[in-house]
């Protein structure tokens, strides 16, 4: 879907340098325009890491929405971006896409599975659709993920975690533990390259939900309990009764690169990797005793003399296979430097197996069983690039086809899917294919003029929901849609006086609905469809986007600021409102104009006051994000968007206090948003997305010159955050590195 190489600059008369946060010195493999980051091992050395997500967090105005180690639900977000709205990062590991754009929201988030921490080269992050080249899925911005490359001769290496959370929220008090191992090896001699990697991951996950009790009436007997929590905070004033979705997670990932170098300048490469996951969610915790000191589970129950009735306690097991393959050729073409990328993701087992109720999944009854079938993606891409005169020229294609078709079982024994009958059954495809030519032109030896222009074609076809109607399967067909659309970009980067450079970009994107929001209806109990449930004219995002960034060095601290704006026509978003019949409904609506813009400030300071190895990242930024006109929920005009903070401040300071030793901090602070469109929720506990202020530290020792040892606590002050789930608390963790 991406071509993913690195932009051709003409070396004899280019500017200065190009915009870029980080890691200086280093090629950034996605092109630079607005806002972008690169970030290397100076950076990863100072972070403690166990999955890959976690390389990024101290990034400016970024954050990732990862609830515990091995989360599957991870979104990265970049300025003005809800956690939701997944669809609008596009995430590319070695040029690959591994973006999840079945759908547009926290189930549907990049593959970060597919590759560990101790794999990352490099990390490079743009922000905003200001490159041609990139597709609409581009909105929000761009991370790559880019490997480390064989060495030559032989090398193997091996990493070793452990980490440990005590936790304490309500009646939960215990602590949670895991351990991550990786391990293998690269090669490289004379054409050949090889590296070969697997990875385990085994992680107690802290409770992600907890029941709140259902006010009940009536005569019907009562079980007198006590242990319940009241939390006068809560959206829900009922009293909290339990934790669930304790998700212990295992993760294995086995992954394998081939590459060889043609004699006559091609080269190619391999990627193949298996990732497996199972998630045990058969540990809810009740905090209900009886008067004999009894755990109860069900029923109804007296508080303090209030009735009350226990929800629905159920027990699942999540067991999933991924696979992911590509190629990649690059080489000379006439004058032209070609790329072509090939992808396939595929969900080979998917499978949610669920209990009904609490007493069906201690005694193995009834439930549900869940099967993913034919899901996934092809991603192809190609460019040609090559520089003429002032002018270097690229041109290409993108193309993408997802796909998705899952069906729930009701069955006897929900453990072993005992007895399945037919429930429902639903599915879809999107196609995209795009073109684009893009050009930097040298107009003067301080002065660079970009643009692009893209045109992209989609369908959704093939969309489907079925039901089970007086006995036997009933199905309804989606209409077919397709739509295209062209998306200019320009932009300008120059010297200026006084040592400052400056760069302006502007762009338009269009972001189409994925499969999930657009195959979102129910069927009526005659098996017809619901023409409450979804909206059947759902019209893509339109952006408009621009990024005005300037930059000086004082001495040995780099200051950049960056001012940008983004309006957005049509929003797809998930709200509770009018639907297009009056009719108020929850489903995939379209905000008719939402708009966000702000400021950025960045430094980055190296060998601070003169002191060896001292360094210092740090960048703040103020966002104003709006709901302008919205039809749906009129009420949530003029008030700011859900979930994105005022204020974000991220940072990361590194000190080499000696040859073998160095001790790192960082920091994130987001101030308090709004939890929903009207904001009328704002609260600090759970079911709110709350105010974050995070502090990390890490100490590492260099035992040997291949032998690395460190500790390190994230969350040091423990700060209990919430984003509707709760955050991590206080994590220590242990690692052993080793290098051969």
């Amino acid at each position: 879907m991406i071509a993913l190489s690195p932009p051709a600059f003409a070396e004899d008369n280019q500017i200065a340098e190009v915009i870029v946060i980080g890691q200086r010195d280093v090629p950034i493999t996605i092109v630079p325009r607005g806002l972008s980051v690169s970030l290397g091992q100076e950076q990863f050395a100072a972070i403690n890491a166990v999955n890959v997500e976690d390389l990024m967090k101290y990034a400016p105005n970024f954050f990732v929405r990862k609830r515990f180690i091995g989360d599957a639900n991870a979104v990265p977000g970049f300025r003005g971006t809800h956690s939701t709205q997944s669809a609008r990062a596009l995430v590319l590991v070695d040029g690959f896409v591994v973006s999840n754009l079945l759908g547009n929201s926290f189930s549907f988030p990049p593959k970060w599975g597919v590759v560990g921490p101790g794999e990352v080269q490099q990390f490079d992050i743009v922000y905003g659709p200001y490159s041609a080249r990139y597709p609409g899925n581009s909105m929000g911005g761009i991370i790559s993920i880019t490997t480390k490359p064989p060495r030559d001769g032989l090398e193997s290496f091996a990493t070793a975690q452990y980490f440990v959370q005590p936790y304490k929220q309500y009646g939960t008090d215990r602590s949670f533990d895991g351990y991550t191992g990786e391990a293998g090896f690269g090669w490289k001699d004379g054409p050949w390259s090889a590296r070969l990697s697997y990875r385990h991951l085994e992680n107690e996950g802290h409770p992600q939900q907890f029941y709140q009790l259902t006010p009940a009436t009536g005569t019907a007997p009562a079980t007198a309990v006590t242990g319940a929590v009241t939390d006068p905070n809560l959206i829900t004033k009922t009293p909290v009764a339990g934790a669930y979705t304790v998700e212990d997670t295992s993760q294995d990932q086995l992954r394998a690169r081939i590459g060889y170098d043609f004699a006559n300048g091609w080269s190619a490469g391999l990627l193949a990797m298996l990732w497996t996951s199972d998630y045990d969610g058969t540990n809810p915790s009740t905090y209900l005793r009886d008067a004999a000191g009894n755990p109860i589970f069900t029923g109804r129950v007296s508080v303090n003399g209030a009735l009350y009735s226990m929800p629905a306690i159920n027990l699942s097991l999540t067991e999933r296979r991924e696979m992911l393959g590509g190629l990649k050729l690059e080489g000379p073409l006439a004058d032209w430097q070609a790329t072509l990328n090939l992808s396939r993701f595929l969900t080979d087992k998917q499978r949610v197996r669920t209990s009904t109720g609490y007493q069906n999944g201690i005694t193995n009854g009834a439930g549900t069983d869940t099967r993913q079938g034919d899901t996934g993606w092809w991603t192809g891409d190609g460019q040609l690039e090559r520089t003429i005169g002032d002018h270097d020229l690229a041109i290409g294609f993108n193309a993408s086809l997802y796909e998705t078709d899952q069906t729930i079982y009701a069955v006897s024994n929900w453990r072993s899917a005992a007895t399945p009958a037919f429930s429902t059954r639903t599915g879809g495809r999107t196609s995209q294919l795009g073109a684009f030519i893009d050009d930097a032109w040298q107009l003067t030896p301080a002065v660079k003029l970009t643009g692009g222009l893209r045109v992209d074609q989609w369908r959704a076809f093939d969309g489907r929901i079925g039901t089970r109607v007086a006995g036997s399967a009933k199905y309804q067909s989606y209409t077919d849609r397709k739509d295209t659309a062209l998306s200019p970009s320009i932009g300008i980067q120059a010297d200026l006086p006084d040592d400052w450079m400056g760069q302006l970009s502007l762009a338009t994107a269009t972001r189409f609905p994925t499969v999930g929001e657009l195959f979102q209806g129910r069927l009526d109990g005659n098996g017809e469809f619901d023409i409450n449930s979804f909206d059947p004219n759902l019209k893509p995002e339109k952006s408009r986007d621009a990024n005005l960034m300037l930059r000086r060095s004082f001495g040995d601290v780099r200051f950049t600021g960056s001012l940008f704006y983004q309006r957005v026509k049509d929003a797809i978003f998930s709200q509770q409102g009018f639907n297009q019949f009056g009719i108020v409904t929850s489903s995939f609506k379209n905000i008719d104009i939402t708009r966000q813009w702000g400021v950025e400030a960045i430094a980055e300071a190296v060998d601070i006051a003169g002191i060896d190895g001292l360094d210092v990242d740090f960048n703040a930024a103020w966002i104003n994000a709006e709901t302008i006109r919205n039809r749906s929920v009129p009420a949530s005009e003029g008030v700011q968007f859900p979930r994105i903070p005022t204020w974000r401040l991220n940072g990361n300071a590194r000190y080499r206090f000696a040859t073998d030793w160095q001790f790192s901090t960082g920091w994130r602070y987001a101030s308090r948003p709004n939890t929903n469109l009207e904001g009328t929720q704002r609260g600090d506990t759970y079911g709110y997305t709350s105010e974050l202020m995070i502090f990390d530290a890490k100490l590492s020792w260099d035992m040997t010159e291949v032998t690395r040892l460190s500790v390190g606590v994230d969350n040091i002050g423990n700060d209990r955050a919430w984003v509707f789930h709760p955050y991590p608390q206080r994590t220590f963790t242990l690692e052993l590195k080793w290098k051969g």
